[in-house]
């Protein structure tokens, strides 16, 4: 029985060696890359028992998402798919001031069609969490409608339901993310969001901490965790406002950094760890992740301890 199951959309991820430019590329990496499976894996790798389910297509780059997860020990349980195909995006990384651009080729993904009822609800059922972010009911209708459904079936089912807002401005407009994600927030056990998002998508503004414990207040949900970039983090639980420095690292790839977070943070709640334990536990993977390629922290528990030892594992309250 899995401790977690997560549900979203993964991608391949195409990226042109060093700096290069896209138009320029003779070659292209390509990786796995998707929010939902990046905390599985995140997760599984840190110690919990982690299964990614999704909609394939039955080819040989849906094969290659499935064997690319599977190979981090987590259980990976897609419906396949005759129809629709394989999202991809292209990942073009400078720095400034020409900065890093993403171009998403994902139209007709097979994902976009997932009901629940093609999809594993006994283990969402059984498991002791379920995550899903803002990035899958954006793609489709459908898939905000599935979102919406496997969360309530979660929380009929006593499973922990998480959800990570996870804005991203090239699917959706902020007004019609906050309409969606406002459907799904009455079955949010605990919310993620960066600040920004908070913000500009739910229309909660001021101080940190104000903010979660009023996002908490106003949808009754039992943890808000706010991340603040290079400032760390924050969470609202039980009354108190917990909060988390960053971890310096040197960056080679920030893509995933936020998942990679989530990704420890939920490792550590399921393991039985307290919310700053947990914070603290999310900012050191997310630290470690910046220093990886690709979008998946493969990390190990004793990476991360060190981390945490050598910067003293400070937790303010």
């Amino acid at each position: 029985m899995s401790e977690l199951v997560t549900f979203g959309e993964t991608m391949l991820r195409l990226s042109p060696p060093g700096n290069e430019r896209l138009e320029r590329a003779s070659e292209l990496e390509f990786r796995a890359a998707g929010a939902e499976s990046n905390v599985a894996v995140n997760a599984g790798r840190l110690g919990v028992e982690a299964t990614w389910t999704s909609k394939l297509p039955d080819s040989p780059l849906g094969h290659k998402v499935r064997a690319e997860l599977s190979q981090h020990g987590i259980d990976v349980d897609p419906v396949w798919a005759d129809e629709g195909r394989q999202g991809t995006y292209y990942l073009e990384q400078a720095g400034e001031p020409r900065g890093t651009n993403v171009v998403y080729d994902r139209s007709g993904a097979a994902v976009t069609t997932a009901t629940p009822g093609e999809l594993p609800t006994g283990k969402i059922a059984d498991a002791e969490a379920f995550y899903t972010s803002g990035i899958t009911p954006a793609l489709s209708d459908t898939l905000a409608e599935t979102s919406r459904a496997l969360l309530e079936h979660a929380r009929e089912n006593d499973t922990t339901t998480v959800f990570d807002v996870n804005y991203r401005s090239k699917l959706w407009e902020p007004a019609d993310a906050r309409v969606t994600i406002e459907r799904l927030l009455p079955d949010i056990d605990t919310l993620v969001a960066a600040r920004r998002d908070a913000d500009a998508v739910l229309g909660y503004g001021g101080e940190p901490g104000d903010v979660a414990a009023s996002l908490a207040a106003d949808w009754d949900v039992e943890t808000v965790v706010l991340t603040l970039g290079e400032k760390g983090a924050l969470a609202f639980h039980d009354g108190e406002v917990h909060q988390q420095q960053a971890y310096p690292a040197d960056t080679y790839d920030p893509i995933g950094t936020g998942d990679a977070f989530v990704g420890g943070f939920l490792a550590r709640r399921l393991q039985g760890d307290g919310v700053p334990e947990a914070l603290a536990y999310g900012a050191a993977t997310a630290s470690l992740k910046r220093t990886i390629p690709g979008d998946v922290a493969a990390v190990t528990p004793e990476e991360v301890a060190r981390v945490l030892d050598a910067e003293g594992g400070d937790i303010s309250r």
